[in-house]
């Protein structure tokens, strides 16, 4: 039954519930009035019907919390404001991939030591998934109807994981078929997680890729709390492959730690081993950075370690606003990594996120303009 309170501080326990492996259960659920029969709120009430369920008329009515007990509360409400917008990666001075970012939920239940969501969020970090997906697929139809002769790379793993609340909300059964049946968009989902079920019930319509976000055995185990098993992982992209959907990998952020180029081979070699080159879309490769603030964020949260890898290198101040380890690592870092790429992927599209031109020509070899980047990432989904 849904009921109206505004005193459920102790249902919300720290973190999360997984009754088995990264699958979210919500301890408490918060619906904005109005929204009772929209599918968001109807698939998450069919799902957990034991699940305390409150109506909220206004958000000053959710109950105030820290970033940790936020993952435990699953908030449904609507999203005020437009839905796409430009990357915020693409800052003035790097090499841009063109790329857009479509928000239908925020925050993430997974809990990765280095996340900047626990900065950017900390003023508004409930979990929450937004009830009009209709109006956020108007807003990207308009788009893409307006501009018939220009193609759209469009993702929805900027403020949460594109597929983390897929078992809870059913999100993707309204998303490959939108974007299977459009001529001129790509869809990513972006994620940490395994849960690619109902993406194996769909034809993505060469329209969909459906990308990890993967780091070693040992930065996965101990940084990424929450999120899928690497084995899980690289499991879950032979599968949705294997349904004919294309894939993508995202070593980003790259961590340097002890042992970082024997670990990063042996990831190399269980990839190649889960996908065939010809199956993925893309690489992109991204040197952990941080804002100050998010690194104070790091190191003040209670499960922190002061030896966590995050915080174990020394990070300087790049000049965009960020830390990140020194140039000349980065580049060591990024040619290493290429190697491995080149050698099971040849013909394999690879990218760096938020780089500057000086770093690409060293790395890469190349300064692409942010229209070829975008071109070619288009060419390498098979457009």
């Amino acid at each position: 039954m849904i009921g109206q309170s505004n005193s459920v501080d102790s249902e919300v326990a720290p973190f999360f519930s997984h009754p088995s492996p990264c699958r979210f259960v919500p301890r408490v659920v918060w619906v904005e009035e109005g929204e009772e029969h929209s599918s968001i709120v109807t698939a998450v009430r069919s799902r957990f019907p034991e699940v305390v369920v409150h109506r909220f008329v206004n958000v000053a009515e959710l109950p105030r919390t820290n970033f940790d007990d936020a993952k435990s509360c699953l908030v449904l409400r609507r999203h005020r404001g437009g839905f796409l917008q430009h990357c915020p990666a693409g800052t003035s001075g790097l090499v841009c991939c063109n790329y857009l970012v479509v928000n239908f939920a925020s925050n993430c239940p997974y809990d990765c030591s280095y996340c900047f969501l626990q900065d950017y969020l900390a003023s508004n970090p409930h979990l929450t998934a937004f009830t009009n997906v209709g109006d956020g697929l108007a807003e990207i139809d308009r788009a893409l109807s307006g501009h018939p002769d220009k193609q759209f790379r469009v993702g929805t793993g900027e403020l949460a994981d594109s597929l983390a609340l897929d078992p809870v909300t059913s999100l993707s059964r309204e998303l490959v078929p939108f974007f299977a049946s459009r001529a001129n968009a790509l869809l990513e989902l972006k994620t940490k997680s395994d849960c690619v079920d109902d993406l194996l019930e769909m034809d993505p319509g060469g329209r969909v890729v459906v990308s990890w976000s993967v780091s070693p055995r040992e930065i996965a185990d101990s940084e990424e709390y929450g999120a899928a098993s690497l084995d899980a992982r690289f499991a879950a992209a032979r599968r949705v492959a294997g349904a004919g959907y294309q894939v993508g990998f995202h070593l980003d952020p790259i961590i340097e730690h002890e042992g970082w180029r024997d670990h990063y081979g042996v990831m190399f070699e269980q990839l190649f081993d889960s996908v065939a080159a010809d199956q993925i879309a893309w690489f992109s490769l991204g040197a952990l950075r941080m804002t100050p603030a998010l690194r104070r964020k790091v190191r003040q949260r209670p499960r922190q370690r002061p030896g966590s890898h995050p915080l174990a290198s020394e990070m300087v101040d790049c000049g965009d606003g960020k830390l990140r380890v020194w140039r000349g690592l980065r580049v060591r870092m990024y040619q290493a990594l290429l190697e491995h790429i080149r050698a099971g992927a040849p013909a394999a599209t690879v990218y760096l996120c938020m780089e500057s031109p000086s770093v690409w020509q060293r790395a890469m070899k190349e300064i692409p303009s942010d229209r070829q980047l975008g071109m070619r990432l288009a060419a390498g989904a098979r457009w």
